[in-house]
């Protein structure tokens, strides 16, 4: 199946599309304002094609927080009830990211930096990669199964 990777601020006509998938790194519990106002401008024709969103948030190698609860869940962005009304995905799934501060720019590296003063900060958000590729390929491969399934949509 092909797929084209692309920031959306790179897209030219979103209309070529048959299907999406849709993500951000989430930062202070938001997805980043490209992803929102992409999802925004874009939310008629994107509720009616089939439509799968992504953040990708904590970092760590814990995978539960001080009470207990999956960060996967408690790390969402804030305004995930409002993009599931805007385009009805199908799934929304939350993934451990990468936490480099040296490529962060403008007020996310100021914030980053001011928030790395503090001891604690530096321990809920420790650098590095994160990712379980494992779990993001079979996320994946669940779509293309979908896509490629009677009923579903194709991608070209």
């Amino acid at each position: 199946m092909q797929a084209d990777v692309q920031e959306v601020h790179t897209i030219r006509n979103v209309g070529d599309y048959e299907a999406f998938v849709i993500g951000s790194a989430v930062y202070m519990f938001h997805w980043l304002k490209e992803a929102r106002q992409f999802v925004s401008r874009n939310r008629a024709l994107l509720a009616s094609h089939p439509v799968w969103l992504f953040s990708s948030g904590p970092v760590g190698k814990e995978t539960k927080n001080a009470k207990g609860m999956d960060l996967r869940d408690v790390s969402g962005p804030k305004e995930i009830d409002e993009l599931r009304e805007a385009v009805k995905p199908r799934d929304h799934r939350v993934f451990f990211g990468v936490l480099d501060g040296s490529k962060l720019t403008g007020t996310l590296a100021l914030g980053y930096k001011m928030a790395r003063m503090s001891k604690s900060a530096r321990e809920e958000m420790p650098e590095g990669d994160f990712r379980d590729w494992n779990e993001i390929e079979a996320w994946a491969n669940s779509i293309a199964a979908t896509l490629g399934s009677p009923g579903g949509a194709s991608v070209s």
